[in-house]
């Protein structure tokens, strides 16, 4: 592999400053090597179409979500957690590395580790390098998300012992087992903070026959989702467009709305890590049972998911401290001490993990 360090030349005043970057389909967030995060935006990018300009990125853009003139396009570049509109990823992404080398005043193109959701095609990954690399980048690694959020969580995933995260993230939750270094049974899951927007979207315009917006629903689910039912009903007044008539119409929906909304994705999320314990070795298995799942991601800030967990699969269920930054900590831990996690990294020959070969 390809010698990642710092690059400083002290004679000619030049310095390559390590970026890494966890490109997440809600937010992304950037850390300097020696500086830490210094950046945390909605993926959000807003285009002239008339021009082809870059508007605006990040919160600038996610404020014009649903109100730009005809020639003003609010685009989010990821799907999934993967990269969907390549060419905005692009300009978004230059634009990211533009502010850190400004900031930093380096004058030599960063190399960059980027963060990927596990089980991605070999295309999603060569998207993902590529748009770095034209981006400015002068050398790109990949590292996928469970394995930066066990690091994040300071897991020892270099010993022979068995880990177990489920990162819950905006366009995917990814659920692993981890040991030695490598992942052992993984599953990638397109239900995730996007999908259960999506999912009260529907159900407010089902039952109230409301059209409510994509920041709306996602207001409410921060301020009502739940797993599990409370002594008193929470609830929040939403505002929309009325299906039948065309016009304003607001309405109140509590936390009950909520859960019944999303509890089939929840569910489905229950389901999959049954899966991966039931595909999961013995031996590793007797580890989970006895050092437990560890939750990430904003799904993990969900009330009840982790009792739910824990009721259903009799195994011990953390959430693990500040699971928002998990993958991007992970991502910095690694930054700053590459000789040692060498081996779990894609590198910029495309190189991939056993499992993902």
């Amino acid at each position: 592999m390809a010698n990642f360090g710092r690059y400083v030349d002290y004679g000619l005043g030049l310095f390559s400053t390590d970026i890494g970057i966890d490109l997440g389909t809600a937010n992304v967030l950037v850390y300097v090597k020696g500086k830490g995060v210094i950046i945390n935006e909605p993926t959000v990018v807003a285009l002239n179409k008339k021009t082809g300009q870059l508007v605006a990125v990040g919160n600038e853009a996610k404020t014009m979500l649903g109100r730009t003139p005809a020639h003003i396009e609010v685009v989010r570049p990821l799907t999934d957690g993967v990269i969907s509109d390549f060419e905005v990823t692009e300009e978004m992404l230059a634009h990211l590395i533009s502010r850190v080398r400004s900031e930093s005043r380096s004058l030599i193109a960063p190399r960059v580790l980027v963060g990927v959701p596990s089980g991605i095609t070999n295309v999603q990954m060569r998207a993902a390098r590529d748009a770095a690399k034209n981006a400015g980048a002068r050398d790109v690694f990949l590292i996928e998300e469970p394995m930066a959020a066990a690091i994040g969580a300071k897991l020892p995933i270099t010993k022979a012992v068995g880990n177990m995260v489920i990162d819950i993230g905006g366009g995917t939750t990814d659920i692993a087992v981890i040991s030695l270094g490598g992942i052992v049974v993984a599953k990638n899951l397109r239900v995730a903070g996007d999908h259960l927007n999506a999912i009260i979207i529907s159900y407010v315009r089902d039952q109230f026959k409301v059209l409510i917006g994509d920041k709306t629903a996602e207001e409410a689910k921060i301020l009502l989702a739940s797993v599990e039912e409370y002594d008193s009903d929470k609830e929040v007044v939403v505002r929309g467009r009325d299906v039948v008539t065309g016009l304003p119409k607001e309405v109140v929906i509590t936390d009950s709305d909520v859960r019944n909304a999303i509890s089939h994705s929840v569910d489905s999320i229950v389901d999959s890590v049954r899966d991966v314990l039931e595909q999961t070795p013995p031996e590793v298995l007797a580890d989970i049972m006895q050092r437990g799942i560890n939750l990430s991601g904003g799904g993990a800030l969900i009330p009840g998911l982790a009792p739910l967990l824990v009721d259903l699969m009799q195994v011990p269920v953390h959430v693990v401290p500040d699971p928002l930054r998990a993958v991007v900590r992970g991502i910095g831990i690694v930054l700053e001490d590459i000789p040692n996690y060498e081996e779990i990294l894609i590198d910029n020959e495309g190189e991939l993990s056993p499992h993902l070969a």
